[in-house]
């Protein structure tokens, strides 16, 4: 079965810090959770205080309770959603897990159960993991991440300020970073 701490660092690695880009419609963003979108996050209250101490935003990373929070976060509201410990290949957990966080649970769980021909109702239950864990690895993740790359042609199509990031954004596809 997948290990969601090893699945964590990668999409961690992804997300990075603290931004605050008035083009990203998330808004004030840590670690990849937009405020606009996570308002009721526990962490925005320790990333407050943090924000009228010196050294911000580098501080934010050596609170260990936020760090904790972010965790937990990504466990409950997408390892968790997606099924993570249930599919059995490490990869292929990664890369539904992380296309959860960039696009949303139900997208990533719609574009797998198209990959592998099953009900795409945007929620990953039993028929769709075994169809997963039956589906042959290296075709699922071509697949799956063809179908991911061409999301985001159409996102920067209907939204060309998010030109910007389409570049990192297939590079995550791909599994890299930038």
């Amino acid at each position: 079965m997948a290990d969601f701490n090893q699945a964590f660092q990668l999409v961690i690695a992804h997300e990075g810090g603290y931004v605050n880009d008035p083009d990203d419609p998330g808004g004030e963003t840590y670690k990849g959770v937009a405020r606009k979108i996570h308002s009721k996050w526990e962490g925005w209250q320790n990333i407050d205080i943090l924000k009228r101490q010196p050294g911000f935003p580098g501080n934010l990373d050596k609170d260990a309770d936020l760090q904790s929070a972010i965790a937990d976060f990504y466990r409950i509201n997408f390892w968790d959603k997606v099924k993570g410990d249930q599919i059995e290949n490490q990869q292929v957990a990664e890369s539904i897990f992380d296309f959860a966080v960039n696009a949303g649970v139900s997208t990533s769980a719609s574009l797998a159960q198209m990959v592998i021909d099953a009900q795409t109702d945007g929620v990953i239950g039993q028929e769709s993991i075994t169809k997963i864990n039956a589906f042959n690895t290296e075709h699922f993740l071509a697949a799956f991440t063809v179908a991911k790359i061409a999301r985001y042609v159409n996102i920067v199509k209907k939204r060309p300020t998010s030109r910007k990031y389409f570049y990192g954004w297939v590079l995550r596809a791909l599994g890299e970073t930038a």
